[in-house]
């Protein structure tokens, strides 16, 4: 099977949208190259007194627009191209949703579910003793990713603080309430997919209701997705995690599922669901309108991409169709509302909560959800309007539109 560079898919498209904008390299090109990648060895003091060193990263695509913004995950399978690609995405998500960020993104190389509480605090700590330097409210703010937590949020923050001399609630976003974190902001990636999801179904003259859906990944994202899309109207047909999936064509018990992976737990751990037991990659070929990938990147391939029977595609993970995919599902008529919009809501409710942290003055959730829905409501139909205008995907068209935000600001500020 073939192995995908997610940094390669992101330049093809990077090169794709410039050439349609006819823009000169020179106008584009340093977006190609991060600005920065810092990589670290972190040893942690394990609990029966061994040390581990793990591998981490953090990478600064740009900060042309604003300080770097991007998440942090744990996962087994991190490396620097993963880091970078992610980075470069949230320099397209944040110019794509107007908020005055640039993009970047860390990870650290470990399987969380193998350590202690302990032990990830001691991870957590080391890392961002080792990443110090690079990041702070006005340079580089982190935030939760795969596997991570607002506890975890919350640790970074405390001994980003420490090194900082004084309390630096905005050095990082995503953390719980009761240290200054944001309402509505754990369910905000979910929720900007529901709305990305909405906005599709009535520019093509349909509705949410009685629409069958399948979402991969029942994480944060996935889950939050996959609840609201159902309390909608929404038919959720199927669902997976790591542990498999299940399909029901006629409507899964949402609410019972949604409470059993709220507490953190496996779909194989559930009992009593009426479906049938699936894999992921039957998940992705499943009968439904509406796909909604929320697991990894490189989902769907070349060797999957002409089986896929879903019409609709809101990617609520970042990259989760490879760029020969891409052009197959295009083939096929398949409309996708890409990754730099569909699961823009993290960044932005992120963005409303490094707002609230300088100004020290807290919204009520429904506030943060209206101020949602109206900036995901403006992105979309950006994207939308330049995709029709220059008859392009509105992958192509989010790209567009963020590149021209950002050259635009390159050329005011005079930088190469």
């Amino acid at each position: 099977m073939k192995t995908y560079n997610a940094y390669d898919n992101f330049l093809a498209v990077l090169d794709g949208a410039a050439r349609e904008l006819n823009l000169d390299e020179s106008d584009y090109i340093s977006l190609r190259y991060p600005e920065r990648e810092l990589k670290v060895a972190c040893p942690v003091r394990m609990d029966d007194g061994s040390v581990k060193v793990f591998e981490g990263y953090r990478v600064q695509h740009s900060t042309v627009r604003g300080p770097a913004k991007g998440g942090i995950r744990y996962h087994q399978e991190v490396d620097d191209n993963e880091v970078k690609a992610l980075a470069a995405w949230m320099s397209i998500k944040c110019a794509v949703a107007d908020i005055p960020y640039g993009g970047a993104k860390g990870g650290v190389k470990v399987d969380p579910r193998e350590l202690s509480e302990n032990e990830l605090e001691r991870l957590t700590r080391k890392f961002t003793s080792l990443i110090y330097p690079v990041i702070g409210p006005q340079k580089d703010i982190p935030a939760p990713d795969v596997n991570t937590t607002p506890q975890i949020m919350g640790w970074l923050m405390d001994e980003y603080s420490k090194y900082n001399g004084s309390a630096a609630p905005g050095v990082v976003t995503g953390k719980p309430i009761e240290i200054g974190g944001s309402l509505g902001r754990t369910e905000a990636t979910g929720r900007g997919v529901m709305f990305a999801a909405r906005l599709l179904m009535e520019k093509l003259g349909r509705s949410l209701k009685g629409l069958k859906v399948a979402v991969q990944g029942m994480g944060n994202v996935g889950s939050i997705a996959a609840i609201l899309l159902h309390r909608k109207g929404a038919v959720i047909v199927g669902v997976s995690d790591v542990s498999g999936g299940l399909y029901n064509e006629n409507g899964l018990d949402m609410e019972k599922i949604f409470a059993h992976v709220s507490q953190r737990k496996l779909l194989s751990e559930l009992d009593s669901v009426s479906g049938r037991v699936i894999t992921n990659d039957e998940l992705l070929k499943c009968d439904c309108e509406l796909l909604v990938p929320a697991a990894l990147q490189n989902q769907i391939t070349a060797d999957n991409a002409s089986d896929i029977k879903a019409k609709y595609i809101v990617e609520g993970a970042n990259g989760p169709v490879t760029t020969e995919a891409d052009e197959i599902l295009g083939q096929k008529g398949v409309t996708i509302v890409p990754d730099i919009l569909a699961n823009g809501g993290g960044v932005i409710v992120s963005y409303f909560e490094w707002v609230q942290n300088l100004q020290s003055f807290y919204w009520d959730e429904d506030y943060v959800n209206d101020l949602l829905s109206n900036k995901m409501t403006k992105a979309f139909n950006e994207v939308w309007n330049i995709a029709k205008e220059h008859n392009t995907t509105m992958r192509l068209g989010a790209y567009m539109l963020a590149i021209k935000r950002i050259v635009s600001v390159k050329k005011i500020r005079n930088l190469d």
